[in-house]
């Protein structure tokens, strides 16, 4: 796996739909076609796509961010920098912190913030986050996970597992639970 990959899937899922095309994918994140094409396969081999490539295994995707994300893409608070806030400096998770003196952020010089930089999942995130709310959101959600405090860490687990599951029952039919939703 590599960073990338839960780039690729959280964009799936923002999408709210599956009727996209892989160049879809590379223009909004920033990655070349044949990345993309990479990066699905290795998520089939992980069991994080299904074997179209067309749908995230939710299920799987949600125990991969809870349980491993931290240690395969560690990171660490570094240089203060202005930025595009992350992690618990940014909604949905800072509604929940009632006060943090760290404030953490993507490097970006049209960014409104200044805190410590934490390294993006992938390069393009901080010119294409804004975008797209929902994407912004699990990419904070993410951050949190890979960098927060262990009261942080189960509030973003939380706020994962309702935009996940609450994304599949507006977006997508019950009936095809075992399809998408596993």
């Amino acid at each position: 796996m590599r960073p990338q990959d839960i780039v690729v899937l959280l964009k799936i899922i923002a999408l709210k739909h599956d009727n996209w095309y892989n160049s879809d994918l590379a223009q909004a994140l920033k990655i070349s076609p044949s990345e993309i094409s990479e990066v699905l396969n290795r998520c089939k081999i992980a069991g994080l796509i299904d074997s179209k490539k067309r749908k995230v295994n939710i299920n799987s995707f949600i125990e991969f961010l809870n349980y491993g994300l931290r240690y395969v893409f560690p990171t660490q608070p570094g240089a203060i920098v202005k930025g595009i806030p992350t992690a618990h400096s940014a909604s949905p998770i800072k509604e929940h912190i009632s006060s943090c003196s760290d404030v953490y952020v993507w490097s970006n010089v049209k960014g409104t913030h200044r805190g410590q930089a934490i390294e993006p999942l992938f390069k393009s995130i901080p010119q294409i986050v804004q975008e797209d709310k929902l994407f912004y959101e699990l990419l904070v959600i993410a951050d949190t996970i890979r960098v927060g405090k262990v009261r942080e860490i189960n509030i973003a687990k939380e706020e994962l597992e309702k935009r996940l599951k609450h994304v599949y029952n507006k977006y997508f039919d019950a009936s095809n639970s075992g399809k998408w939703f596993r």
